[in-house]
């Protein structure tokens, strides 16, 4: 038997594609759809692609082939001639566009998403007040999906801004026919652990703000957070909810409900978890003013008492008594506005120095738990960040030591 060559895959690809386009059905062909992920290109290309409810294709436009009329978007649904080619570098089936026209009607999709933000707005909850993100906040719940890039950016950053704050991450499927159910469920368990009584069976701080989302995707990934049932939830959330979703670029009914709209899931970290040590440098700040306003004062009233004092010598001896009592009256006014300053100060600088105290590590490290150290001087916060043989340090309240990584157990998370 003879031993068949085989075919380079290649030159397989190349001629699959001879054959697609010398067929004269795949050429010209006129069909209707949906864009998606519609994006032009500085080099003057535009790809998307166009989709119904019973499958899609890419589309590419090239730079100077068709006129693209004003106004094409996500979700619009247009009529499209074009011929089928494959991209021989992906192995990629998709049309070249020659013309591409919209239907003057929205897309489906779009069409349910602004029947839903018309009927909210009706019942007045896009109008409704947005509760304040706290200054300090004492437990973050994260519902997103597990151990998603976009968790792991969230992690990272509130770590770094604020070291040791309470986080709770309750993961979520976000895409497909089960993430509606999935979100609004991790929803409710961040409303839970906002109810005292709750909160103080697990020995954790009530929940005070709430970050729900997800990276980026196509429309059709994200559209669970334009669904009715998630934007309920978010707006009956007793907490402030941040929707941070996607990019930038993308605006989901969430978004709209949320009471703060983050432009990505890092930037909600931004929003509600300050740095710690901005807020260091402003206690310092506010010391250091209050001594300088406190002495300005006091020199103040010892150039008005030595000028007091000289008239007073140079005064005829009848308007003594009355300079006497005018003296006494300045004094006294001096020493109550000087007194009520500083009490304001200090009163300011208790609090600010209380809830830092409260939220420092160290106060975790008192209660005889320990912190684990890596050798960039990043907080290890999770055996994921662990590798076998590893040198880490472990700070303890009175001091720290160095271990080795002999052995590592992940624990399977229970939600």
């Amino acid at each position: 038997m003879d031993e068949i060559e085989p075919t380079p895959v290649g030159k397989f690809v190349q001629a699959l594609r001879a054959r697609l386009r010398s067929d004269d059905r795949n050429q010209h062909c006129l069909l209707k759809g949906e864009i998606s992920q519609w994006k032009p290109y500085a080099s003057g290309h535009t790809y998307f692609s166009l989709r119904d409810d019973n499958g899609q294709i890419s589309a590419v436009i090239w730079k100077g082939r068709c006129r693209v009329p004003d106004g094409i978007k996500d979700g619009q649904e247009v009529l499209v001639i074009g011929s089928v080619d494959l991209y021989p570098a992906r192995g990629q089936l998709q049309i070249v566009v020659e013309r591409i026209e919209p239907i003057q009607r929205i897309g489906a999709l779009e069409q349910q998403k602004q029947e839903l933000l018309t009927q909210l707005r009706q019942e007045g909850i896009l109008d409704r007040p947005r509760k304040t993100l706290p200054l300090f906040p004492k437990h973050l719940v994260i519902v997103t999906g597990k151990d998603s890039a976009a968790l792991a950016d969230m992690l990272q950053l509130s770590q770094s801004r604020w070291p040791g704050i309470r986080t709770t991450v309750v993961g979520v499927t976000v895409q497909g026919d089960r993430a509606v159910q999935e979100i609004v469920r991790g929803l409710a368990v961040a409303r839970n652990l906002h109810r005292q009584e709750i909160a103080q069976s697990l020995n954790v701080p009530p929940c005070d703000v709430v970050i729900v989302g997800r990276g980026g995707g196509s429309p059709e990934d994200l559209w669970a957070f334009n669904l009715e049932a998630v934007a309920r939830s978010i707006a009956a959330m007793p907490v402030p909810v941040i929707s941070a979703v996607g990019h930038e670029s993308d605006i989901l009914v969430s978004d709209l409900v949320a009471d703060v709209r983050a432009s990505t899931p890092s930037h909600a970290v931004e929003c509600c978890i300050p740095l710690v040590d901005d807020y260091l440098a402003y206690l310092t700040d506010c010391e250091d003013r209050m001594m300088q306003g406190s002495l300005r004062q006091f020199n103040d009233t010892r150039q008005k008492l030595q000028q007091l004092t000289l008239r007073l010598q140079l005064a005829p001896s009848k308007g003594l008594a009355q300079a006497v009592r005018h003296l006494e009256r300045l004094g006294n006014d001096l020493q109550q506005k000087t007194t009520s300053a500083l009490q304001h100060h200090q009163q300011r600088l208790a609090v600010l120095g209380q809830a830092l105290h409260i939220s420092h590590p160290k106060r975790v490290l008192e209660r005889g738990y320990m912190m684990g150290i890596d050798n960039k001087g990043k907080v290890i916060s999770s055996v994921r960040g662990l590798s076998q043989g590893q040198t880490v340090s472990l700070q303890f309240v009175d001091g720290e030591a160095d271990a080795n990584i002999d052995n590592i157990r992940q624990r399977e998370e229970k939600t």
